[in-house]
This record gives structure tokens, sequence and C-alpha cells, in this order.
């Protein structure tokens, strides 16, 4: 064989084994399965939220033995009326008690201004789901009056609340054990400005005004003529050298449930 024919041959014979190895088929691709979304318990989520945001509960103490300590609560919200009261308050640094009522918190769109009552420092409690007086009532319409609220109020805020103010202030002995079993205390006043009846901001200031060390006052921010008369009241009460807290700051610690308190 010439020397030049056996490159020709080496290439013939691998182009001979080339051709005689078959090729492997191609491999189909797995699908892809989206993963499943994480359910998230609504309840926990809120609460893990509030207990993230530094503005709730705020560490505020106060002697109110010593000082001169006045309580303001506003029941029935909340309304049109409340941002703007809420704004109020936090530029003179106050803190109030809210007694919401479960429908009017269902109609707070995304529940913005509930969330804002809380994080904005304030202490809220039930004021019952649709406003009824509760004593009267069967024991299953007073849960349902007491429950239907917390849980909404708690699904939204992640707070639970630990005081509430029956409708009216009408409270008998079933009210009385009911609130006790869902860990309540009973908050009346001592102090009624009857904002509800007289729609005049300087009658609802002047009355507020009347309050004594250990007052809590009670008012509506459902009404255009009390939020007008917050101004002239804090001026007022804090000319006098009082210091505004929380109901719950107002004792030093959470009332009992199931009691009554009508001032300190």
């Amino acid at each position: 064989m010439r020397v030049w024919a056996l490159p020709l041959a080496l290439l013939a014979l691998a182009s001979c084994v080339t051709q005689s190895v078959p090729r492997r088929p191609e491999q189909a691709m797995a699908p892809i399965v989206p993963a499943r979304p994480v359910v998230v318990d609504p309840v926990i989520l809120a609460r893990r939220l509030a207990s993230m945001q530094a503005g709730w509960p705020r560490s505020r103490a106060f002697d109110c033995a010593r000082l001169k300590c006045v309580a303001l609560t506003f029941d029935d919200g909340p309304g049109e009326h409340t941002l703007r009261l809420l704004d109020l308050l936090r530029s003179r640094d106050v803190r109030a008690t809210f007694f919401v009522v479960g429908q009017m918190v269902a109609a707070d769109k995304g529940g913005h201004t509930t969330r804002r009552i809380v994080h904005d420092g304030h202490e809220i409690g039930n004021h019952s789901w649709s406003h009824p007086a509760l004593a009267g009532l069967s024991h299953e319409e007073l849960k349902h009056q007491l429950k239907h609220t917390e849980n909404i109020v708690r699904k939204l805020t992640g707070v639970r609340m630990r005081v509430m103010r029956p409708p009216y202030g009408a409270t008998d002995h079933e009210v009385a054990a009911e609130t006790r079993r869902e860990g309540l205390a009973q908050i009346l006043w001592n102090v009624d400005t009857l904002d509800w009846r007289d729609r005049v901001a300087t009658t609802v200031a002047k009355r507020a005004g009347e309050a004594k060390p250990g007052s809590i006052v009670l008012l509506h921010d459902i009404h255009r003529s009390t939020v007008d008369a917050v101004p002239a009241m804090l001026d007022k009460l804090g000319g006098k050298g009082y210091t505004f807290v929380t109901v719950s700051e107002l004792y030093g610690k959470t009332p009992a449930p199931g009691r009554t308190y009508t001032e300190r």
C-alpha cells in the first residue's frame, strides 16, 4: 500500500464507525409545575404585622393617682369624621379610646380607619355589632354582638380587645357574665357631653371641660360638631394641667373583665 493511501483509509473507516452509531433521541424537558401558593391564616398574619409596627402599642406609663388624668372616649365609629379626628389627636400627641361598632368597621373600606386607630396608639374597644341595648338579649344574641365585632377587629388589626362599652350604657347581670367570659371590662362614663343631642361644638367643648381628675368623657366621633369641638376641648383641659390617657392607662392596667367602670 502506498503511504498516501493510509490516511484515506483511516478517514473512510472513521466515517463508517460514525454512521453506525445510532443517535440518542432528544430527551423531552420535564413539565414545570408551578409552586402551590402558601396559605396564611389572615388572623395570624394581621397579628404578626401589628406586632411589627413600632407605633402600637406604645409603651406609656402614667401615675394617674398623682397626675390629673382624663380619658376621652369616642363611640359609634369609625365614621366619615374619624380620620380628621385622628389627625387632630396626632397633632397634639393625644391618645384616646375608641369604642367601635362592628357594622361600621365592616363598612370601613379596606379597614383603613380602623387600622389607623390602632397604629396611632389609641385603645380600641368593643361597642357591639349593630348597637342594640344588650340588656335583655338572649345569650346567643348577646354573644353574637360581642364575638362578631371581636372577630372583624382582630382580623383587621391583630388586636384582642380588652374593653367594651354597652350601647346606651345598658347592662345587667347577663351582660356582666358574658363580658367576663369574653375577657372584656365594661367601660361607662361620668361626663356625658350629650353631643348626640346638642350638636354645637362650643357646647360640647364646654361640657367636656367640666371633667375632673379620673373622669371618663363620653363623645361620638360620628358627629362633625364633636370633632369640631376637639381643639377647644383639648385647649381647655390641657390648660388646666390634664394629661390625656386611654381608659387602660387611666387605671394603670387592663381593667378587670366583666366589671363596670365609670371613673377612676
